[in-house]
């Protein structure tokens, strides 16, 4: 049977497709990237916001066209939005099965349950048959991701993840370790640890001791592993020895993201965040003082109920005061079941979210043009991740404080440090020419 698989969302779920994938081509399926091929196709989705679900609703559309000429066709829905919507999507034209997010494990008896023509919803928790040894079908032979928590106990008032991606489940120091020894025997240069809130990890486990930042030291100091990354950390648990550990450490990447969402503390009170803007400024301070190149980003959300222009205003000022790197805006959209949904009223006009996300947009190319102009005439080292698209000659990779670096280069360049001599500074990307290639 040839399977496709179509990813939306987090780089969670982009990881949890390499492992369904890893899983099938073990049970003896060939995977194919070309979806008219397929026999299966699974759609790992995402619910965030209502464009993502609106993206997932799309595909399923674009796929009924193929029932037509192969009526065996299977299409199973996965991720956040099966385990929000499965009823619903059961109930859509196209739609043959769901499972939710912790069922994907079980991918290869879920896959045959849908060729004897079953129609149902795996909601099921299969998590405890993952270990460092499962099969998994990277798509990338010099980064991997590995992830070290699933779910969320934070329960921010606008956020459906608690209830798609259930409680905090913390995997076994151990078995993390294995894993990542394991990626660097294999010959990855990079890994990148993934989680709702990665600061959480060791919580729940019997191991009290045990924290994230235990977990940074221990692939620091693995031999192969050239630079690590994590995603994604939550601001008041993102400890001082999280910040040291990082700054003791230099193949640790400088570039740290932690989400504010919003610059107001009447806003972050009504979001159930647990820190105030004061709080989420003197964590930057203190990382910028142990980590004098450290590079951050931010999530902010605009819109919000209740949201004043006064309140939009010191989210404006935050983002001027700190510099981030990079934000990632969103216009606030209510998910159905969450606290904000239920007894917020998501009163602020679309021109007045839309005008006050062009704000932040049109200040964030500001700041990355002068933040870039630093670069202009320096040599930068990065990893050469892939073409900028299909056919190009054109590669690009990432610095440590994860710039974006294109340049002319060849296929077999890929997964190779390369030194860039930067010729061109844009408000995104930085541009030049190699001046150096090291194995």
């Amino acid at each position: 049977m040839y399977f496709f698989i179509e990813t939306y969302g987090c780089q969670m779920n982009a990881n949890e497709s390499e492992k369904m994938a890893g899983l099938l081509s073990e049970a003896g399926h060939l995977y194919t990237d070309r979806m008219e091929e397929a026999d299966l196709i699974l759609v790992n989705t995402c619910t965030v916001r209502q464009k993502s679900a609106d993206k997932v609703y799309g595909f399923i559309g674009r796929t009924l066209a193929l029932r037509k000429t192969k009526p065996s066709l299977r299409l199973g829905v996965c991720g956040c939005l099966a385990e929000a919507e499965n009823r619903a999507l059961l109930r859509r034209k196209g739609v043959d099965f769901v499972f939710g997010t912790r069922a994907y494990p079980a991918v290869v008896e879920i896959a045959e349950r849908a060729h004897r023509s079953e129609r149902f919803a795996e909601l099921g928790d299969f998590l405890a048959r993952e270990n460092a040894f499962s099969p998994i079908r990277r798509y990338s032979s010099h980064h991997a991701w590995v992830t070290l928590i699933y779910g969320c106990d934070k329960f921010c008032s606008y956020c459906i993840v608690p209830y798609t991606r259930g409680r905090e489940k913390s995997r076994d120091f151990s078995d993390i370790c294995a894993e990542v020894s394991m990626l660097a025997k294999r010959g990855y240069r990079e890994v990148t640890f993934l989680g709702q809130n990665v600061d959480s990890y060791g919580k729940d486990l019997k191991e009290a001791s045990v924290s994230f930042a235990d977990i940074l030291s221990f692939a620091a100091g693995v031999e192969g592993v050239e630079r690590i990354w994590f995603l994604t950390s939550y601001p008041s648990d993102f400890t001082q020895t999280a910040i040291d550990t990082i700054a003791n450490h230099s193949n640790i990447a400088r570039a740290i993201h932690l989400p504010l969402q919003s610059g107001s503390d009447a806003v972050l009170k009504k979001m159930n965040r647990r820190y105030s803007r004061e709080e989420f400024i003197d964590l930057t301070s203190r990382v910028r003082k142990a980590i004098p190149d450290a590079a951050l980003s931010t999530d902010l959300i605009v819109g919000f109920p209740g949201e004043t222009e006064e309140d939009f205003e010191q989210s404006v000022d935050l983002a001027q005061t700190v510099m981030f790197e990079r934000l990632n805006l969103a216009m606030y959209s209510p998910r159905e079941g969450t606290l904000a949904q239920q007894t917020l009223p998501d009163d602020i006009p679309y021109s007045v979210k839309n005008k006050r996300l062009q704000i932040l947009l049109d200040l964030q190319k500001r700041i990355n043009k002068h933040l870039n102009q630093e670069n202009l005439g320096k040599k930068l080292w990065v990893i050469a991740e892939k073409p900028t698209k299909i056919g190009s000659t054109q590669l690009y990779g990432r610095t440590d404080r994860n710039r974006i670096v294109i340049f002319e280069g060849s296929a077999d360049l890929i997964g190779k440090w390369v030194e860039v001599s930067i010729a061109k500074v844009t408000a995104g990307p930085l541009y030049g020419d190699i001046s150096q290639i090291r194995d």
